[in-house]
């Protein structure tokens, strides 16, 4: 959890000064693509503040209403995300992108001053996008090394089937939004030498629209992504098969009937089954052989949060 906040925090510094940066620039220039990646940083920004709230929420302590915690107010909180954030954001950038590239957008001032200094007005935002990249490449790397531990904890192969395993999704939004936020900085900072070097600012446009898809497209991924979560998802097979294992391997078990898990929460896991034991096993022994078993399964994977045994005899 104390990963997943360092990541969010990062990026949360990264994005509020960013945002600020784009909209000055968009009110200097009048950029279409300028707007629409302030969009995309306020989206950032307002991101990175609802996983906060859901990982500050999700710490609660159990209660008799959520006996299993509140570890699901994270799925919840990325949810939102997705549906106002992203979506709005994402709409917002497209229609703005739209009207610019079918009805024409705002002429950009051909020179400013500050300072006494004369300069091109499209050096504001080249400056600005340039920072953008800098602040979204240290948050991005901060999110990576968390990705990567996570990684290299539970042995999977790489970034593809981290994204289909990771119930982590506050790492998994926060490492997704900076990766995108990298890639809309450089598109609009591409539509930007396109009309500046044409003399055409259909292209600046053009990025605006471009931005805001990919934007939406972010929020398709991300709702659909906690939505596997919130529905109740199991673990992954292979390692169901390995605490199923743990279960089978315990002495006097004889065999494992009905076997289940479920997240409860980005760490943790919920197991069920129903375990025959020895025929022989005096009853007062089956409470030390479940204290057994729950204590292999946690040995196995330490995201098992809570067990329950139903005794097969």
């Amino acid at each position: 959890m104390a990963g997943s906040k360092g990541v969010v925090l990062a990026a949360l510094f990264a994005n509020g000064a960013i945002a600020i940066l784009k909209f000055g620039g968009f009110l200097l220039t009048g950029s279409p693509s300028m707007l629409s990646e302030t969009y995309h940083s306020i989206s950032d920004t307002g991101n990175q503040v609802f996983l906060l709230v859901g990982i500050r929420y999700s710490e609660k302590e159990r209660s008799r209403e959520h006996p299993f915690g509140y570890g699901k107010a994270q799925f919840f909180y990325s949810f939102l995300v997705a549906v106002l954030l992203f979506g709005i954001a994402g709409w917002e950038s497209v229609k703005h992108g739209y009207d610019a590239v079918f009805h024409g957008g705002h002429a950009l001032p051909g020179t400013l001053s500050f300072a006494g200094a004369t300069f091109p007005s499209w050096y504001v935002n080249i400056v600005v996008l340039l920072g953008a990249i800098g602040f979204e490449s240290y948050a991005l790397a901060k999110a990576n090394a968390e990705v990567r531990r996570q990684i290299d904890k539970y042995g999977w192969s790489g970034l593809r089937e981290a994204f289909r395993k990771m119930s982590d999704v506050t790492t998994l939004t926060a490492f997704t939004e900076d990766a995108i936020a990298l890639l809309g900085a450089g598109i609009a900072l591409v539509g930007i030498l396109l009309s500046k070097a044409t003399g055409n600012e259909v292209y600046d446009a053009i990025a605006a629209v471009l931005i805001g898809l990919l934007l939406m497209g972010f929020a398709l991924a991300l709702a659909w992504e906690n939505k596997r979560l919130l529905l109740g998802e199991s673990l992954a097979s292979d390692v169901e098969g390995d605490l199923r294992d743990a279960v089978r391997e315990t002495p006097r078990v004889v065999h494992v009937e009905t076997f289940r898990t479920v997240f409860v929460g980005p760490e943790n896991v919920l197991v069920t089954a129903d375990v025959s034991f020895d025929p022989e096993v005096e009853t007062a022994e089956i409470d030390d052989l479940i204290g057994e078993i729950e204590t292999r399964l946690r040995d196995v994977d330490d995201r098992v949060s809570d067990v329950f045994i139903e005794p097969e005899v």
